[in-house]
């Protein structure tokens, strides 16, 4: 069997365990015990333009520790890892062919990342502290219709930061 017919056998599973989980024909509960499974989300990647200036703003604003960088000279893919006080990672990447036409109004795919300040001080003054830096601010503070208080600011590439309590 060579790579294409493993690839082909592959989907056609995938496709029949779907059909079965649609139909109720397999207990999911047997194939994956969720109760066991430890799962969490260990880390979310971020294509920006300015690899070192992403870094920083996160450093300074977030206290976020960075990772050396990595660098693939064949396809110019850069990276570092951020890891922020309670273990959650963020991997902030570039590469030369990126596209940066980003969509206006309300893109599909990637919204915000939301960060835990614990008060409302701290995002009253966080907020406070991004925007006399020169970054955009996008809302709040305030009390969402569904009870949050936030406040929405950009990195340095327009990627949303949500800061809630």
């Amino acid at each position: 069997m060579d790579s294409k017919d493993f690839f082909e056998m592959t989907n056609l599973l995938e496709g029949a365990i779907l059909v079965a989980y649609l139909f109720n024909l397999v207990n999911k509960a047997k194939i994956i015990d969720w109760e066991r499974l430890k799962m969490k989300i260990e880390h979310v990647g971020l294509f920006v333009e300015d690899l070192e200036r992403t870094v920083e703003f996160y450093q300074k604003f977030f206290g976020a520790t960075a990772s050396e960088k990595y660098h693939n000279p064949v396809s110019t893919f850069s990276s570092r890892f951020l890891t922020f006080q309670d273990g959650a990672r963020l991997e902030v990447c570039t590469r030369e062919d990126l596209n940066s036409n980003k969509l206006s109004g309300y893109p599909l795919g990637y919204m915000h990342m939301a960060m835990s300040l614990g008060s409302k001080k701290a995002v009253n003054e966080l907020s406070e502290a991004i925007e006399k830096a020169g970054y955009q601010h996008l809302s709040g503070p305030r009390v969402t219709g569904d009870g949050y208080y936030e406040s929405v600011v950009c990195d340095p590439e327009g990627n949303q930061i949500e800061l809630t309590i």
